[in-house]
């Protein structure tokens, strides 16, 4: 048996092992052998223990891998049992992505260290660099490997049965043997892709992601050229800003690596990505900034939620790099080394800040159920607009403040707290309707101006939620000057009674939404998308134009551009 057969056969009795210990372990959850919790600490110790290992085991060869994998897995595992001080079952840690993201990052990112320290030292970029990507292209194409088994196999059993046989079916009815056969295969792809790594090098790749760099740094350099023109107002509407904003911070974080490569010999040569790398390296701090910013603006106006500590810790992470990176770049000389050496600290400090999120010391649920409570007793949280299902599902800080809310709501005085916690949606009362009717009223302009009848007939029967978006939208303008939204008033539906509107809101600087409303036969606001006489729709430039020429004056009713056949809803008509 040769050295290359013997390795292929090694992992993929590995991949097998693996494969069949983790049908064991659901086997035992199955029959209620193991507790919930620590079966799911098990798993995530198996699943480190057997991803590392089959990561490890071809650079540097199963034996020296197995003790690092077994390592890295127990401290998995560890940090899974701590996680049960923040959550009583699985479902509860599951349940948001983000804890298990962290088990994830701490699972896979510490791989290229180990292998690096195995072989020449855990501090060596080049082998760093080169082994990151590469274990990363051997598990997907392992597991790309591992699918087109499993669909050979499915197709074999298709044409085996139309002549009566059915062994491959049989196989497939098993457990253990579906375990067994894609742990197999997996580990014999890692063996095979690892001993073609010369034809498969990750070089090929990120050879064509350079191309990207002047791409990017073009979209983040108009963006910033435009901000002061168009104002920070969109970084308030929601995290979407901040998730965009991030999402180019990554991508800049990951070209920039690329481009400087493992050394200056392999490192970008073309001026043109070199010069780009170093003015990206010198704007992701402020895009990173900015998504702070963002967050910050968020959590000010609703508090934490596990999701905003997360986003906000990648946003710190992200300013974190921009800055090694701004650094390395102002102070010239080596500053591609630079950049190589902050990637180590900053790729260990991510692996750190993931380990903590699983401790106590990190706890997003405790600081989210915290800041929720605060805001609902000091008011700047209204009983109808407490989230009980969020708050509810933040593990055993989330259980602990709903039992400080049912503890208040069985007091005097509480019984809109009570009939909220008991699943009842509440609305403002009376008072607090007409205050808010008022305000938007006062806020939103009408045409043509005499409408105003209309108007505050429709917004007397919008629903609550109606009111407050609107409210919001016509207070903000986005720096306009002008309100930022419309009501055009006409006889826009001859079948039915009375007049119906054209409402504008504008949701951000270059998006005006337009919808139809009116007055439905239960008394309630109708919303209805609108579109032109062709059936096409305005682009949000055109939307924004039409706008504000209704601002300055009424538009003209005309009767459409269409006639059927035949009479009322009985009739025949082209669709435009």
């Amino acid at each position: 048996m040769t050295g290359q057969i013997a390795a292929r056969l090694q992992l993929a009795m590995a991949g097998a092992l693996g494969g069949a210990l983790l049908w064991a372990a659901s086997e035992a959850s199955q029959r209620n052998w193991i507790a919930d919790y620590p079966m799911l600490i098990l798993i995530g110790g198996l699943l480190t223990l057997f991803a590392a290992l089959l990561g490890m085991a071809g650079p540097i060869g199963l034996a020296r891998a197995l003790p690092r994998a077994a390592g890295l897995a127990a401290v998995v595992a560890a940090l899974l049992a701590l996680t049960m001080l923040r959550y009583a079952t699985p479902g509860d840690f599951l349940r948001g992505v983000v804890p298990a993201l962290a088990a994830l990052t701490v699972a896979l990112l510490p791989v290229p260290f180990l292998i690096a320290a195995a072989r020449s030292g855990w501090r060596d970029y080049p082998a760093l660099f080169l082994e990151a990507w590469s274990v990363l292209l051997r598990l997907a194409a392992a597991g790309a490997f591992t699918g087109l088994v499993w669909l050979v196999i499915y197709l074999s059993d298709e044409v085996l049965r139309i002549v009566g046989i059915h062994v491959i079916g049989t196989l497939l009815r098993s457990e253990l043997a579906m375990m067994l056969v894609t742990g197999a295969v997996l580990g014999l792809g890692m063996a095979v892709i690892h001993e073609l790594a010369d034809l498969l090098s990750p070089y090929v790749v990120l050879r064509l992601f350079r191309l990207f760099l002047p791409v990017v740094l073009a979209v983040m350099v108009v963006f910033l050229l435009a901000l002061p023109f168009r104002g920070l107002s969109g970084l308030t509407g929601a995290l979407s800003p901040a998730l965009l904003l991030l999402t180019l911070v990554g991508g800049g974080i990951a070209l920039v690596s690329i481009a400087v490569d493992q050394s200056d010999a392999e490192a970008a040569a073309n001026p043109v990505l070199r010069r780009s790398a170093q003015a990206m390296a010198l704007i992701l701090p402020v895009l990173a900034g900015l998504a702070l910013w963002a967050i910050r603006l968020r959590v000010a106006d609703r508090g934490w939620t596990p999701d905003r500590v997360f986003v906000a810790l990648v946003a710190g992470i992200g300013v974190g790099y921009g800055l090694v990176y701004a650094q390395a770049v102002l102070r010239g000389g080596a500053w591609m080394e630079r950049i190589r050496q902050g990637n180590i600290r900053m790729a260990l400090a991510v692996i750190a800040l993931a380990a903590l999120w699983l401790t106590p010391i990190l706890n997003a649920e405790r600081i989210s159920a915290q800041s929720q409570l605060a805001r609902f007793l000091d008011g700047r949280t209204p009983v109808e607009a407490l989230d009980i299902q969020a708050i509810g599902g933040w593990g055993k800080p989330g259980a602990e403040a709903m039992a400080r809310l049912e503890a208040m709501a069985a007091e005097p005085g509480q019984e809109l707290l009570a009939r909220r916690l008991s699943g009842e949606a509440i609305g403002p009362g009376a008072d607090e309707r007409g205050a808010l009717q008022a305000a938007v009223a006062a806020a939103m302009p009408v045409q043509p101006a005499s409408a105003t009848g209309t108007r505050d007939m429709l917004l007397d029967a919008a629903e609550d939620y109606m009111l407050r978006d609107w409210k919001q939208v016509c207070g903000e303008g986005l720096g306009s000057g002008r309100a930022g939204c419309l009501m055009v008033v006409a006889d826009l539906l001859p079948a039915l009674p009375g007049e119906e509107a054209m409402l504008f809101l504008q949701r951000g600087a270059d998006y005006v939404e337009i919808t139809g409303i009116y007055l439905g036969p239960d008394g309630r606001v109708v919303q209805r998308i609108t579109a032109r006489p062709d059936g096409g729709f305005f682009s949000g430039a055109e939307a924004a134009d039409l706008m504000r020429s209704y601002q300055d004056a009424p538009p003209p009713l005309t009767p459409a551009l269409v006639n059927q056949l035949g009479t009322g809803e009985t009739g025949l008509m082209i669709q435009p």
